[in-house]
């Protein structure tokens, strides 16, 4: 369908289409068997001057939004979910800096991300704190004029890679939501640590550890914000990145249908290719139907939430849930086209289905975007 990009929109495509099709399709395999972190590929794609689409011009970026850089993953993720996820951190990492951070932040990091020499690192998760978010433990004191920050984060995505963390602390447990505070952390702080590679069923080639935090101490100029917005900007950078998420899925679910579509013309069951069997055409019809109608919520989503920020929530949540239920169900449907195939590791079909399940859980469960836009509708209704 026609989605009537602009010129400079068409050509974010053009690259970053190319870029996985002639470097990261013919390597996902490797990349997934090894697990190793694909720094060759991010490096491409900051050569390409794809890492800052998302960043100001004033700072070395493209000066698009998150519709831009929905454009980019999609196409990135076509080849391999691992690697896009790997991508789309380093913007989540990065976009707290561009929400709240001061000027001094923002040049001295900006820049070095746009041209892909830096990559960042959200640091939220906890083991007791996953959907609620309010229930961090990591804690920053003040010491004169820095701040010592104590605690643990889990499955932080791109650790051990990352330059910088955007990590998000408790500076005053009395205040509740407004107690929260953001700092960046460098990877040469002293204090700052990464616990091992964590094994992971699918997304193999992104990196996903603990970040450790022992007396690590931070300059107050670090904080991202004021002292007690933490929050908001935690918010506000997922409604921001959400589309990425959701675009994943669309990536992953199109790739499936690809595979499934080219192994249909080509498999000959009773003297005919088995998409002239209406049992498997109308499998491939869902998919495309679905996968689709996926990316046109995403689209509206993301350009919705570059337009108007403040409304943001509910249009990212609805797209995250929409596109990543869809691929799930986008790849087991294609390893049903396979058959006996579809469960074979020569084939890409069963890596997608193992690296689709993590698009439901990552950046909030698709039960929890279910509740953020059942609050919406309560007050939309009430009005």
């Amino acid at each position: 369908m026609d989605y009537f990009f602009s010129e400079e929109q068409e050509m974010i495509v053009d690259v970053a289409r190319r870029i996985s099709d002639e470097l990261i399709i013919p390597q996902r395999a490797h990349f997934d068997e090894t697990e190793e972190y694909p720094r060759e590929i991010l490096s491409a794609l900051g050569e390409a001057d794809l890492c800052g689409l998302y960043i100001p011009e004033e700072y070395g970026g493209f000066g698009g939004g998150s519709f831009e850089m929905v454009l980019a993953l999609e196409q990135v993720a076509r080849g391999c979910a691992g690697m896009a996820t790997a991508f789309a951190a380093s913007a989540l990492g990065a976009y707290p800096i561009i929400i709240s951070g001061s000027e001094e932040l923002k040049r001295k990091y900006l820049p070095d991300i746009a041209a892909g020499k830096l990559l960042a690192a959200f640091a939220l998760t906890e083991s007791g704190a996953g959907s609620d978010a309010s229930a961090i433990q990591t804690t920053a004191v003040q010491d004169g004029d820095h701040w010592v920050l104590n605690g643990t984060k889990q499955w932080i995505t791109n650790a051990g890679e990352a330059g910088i963390y955007t990590v998000i602390t408790i500076t005053d447990r009395n205040r509740g939501a407004r107690g929260a505070t953001i700092f960046v952390v460098e990877d040469r702080d002293r204090g700052f640590s990464v616990g091992p590679k964590e094994k992971k069923m699918g997304i193999r080639c992104s990196s996903t550890r603990e970040v450790i935090l022992k007396d690590c101490r931070i300059s107050a100029d670090r904080i991202v914000g004021r002292v007690g917005t933490g929050f908001i900007t935690v918010m506000k950078a997922l409604d921001l990145s959400r589309p990425g998420i959701a675009v994943l899925g669309v990536g992953l679910g199109q790739a499936a249908l690809d595979e499934a579509t080219l192994y249909a013309k080509q498999r000959i069951q009773f003297g005919k290719p088995i998409i002239s069997f209406q049992a498997v055409s109308h499998i491939l019809a869902d998919m495309a139907i679905q996968i689709e109608a996926a990316r046109a919520l995403v689209y509206a989503a993301a350009r919705h939430g570059d337009a108007h920020p403040a409304q943001a929530s509910k249009s990212a949540a609805m797209c995250k849930v929409f596109a990543t239920d869809m691929a799930m169900k986008a790849t087991v449907d294609a390893a049903q086209v396979l058959g006996g195939y579809g469960f074979m590791r020569e084939y890409p079909v069963e890596k997608m289905i193992r690296d689709a399940k993590i698009l439901q859980i990552y950046e909030g469960t698709n039960q929890i975007q279910r509740n953020v836009i059942g609050q919406a509708l309560n007050k939309e209704y009430s009005r």
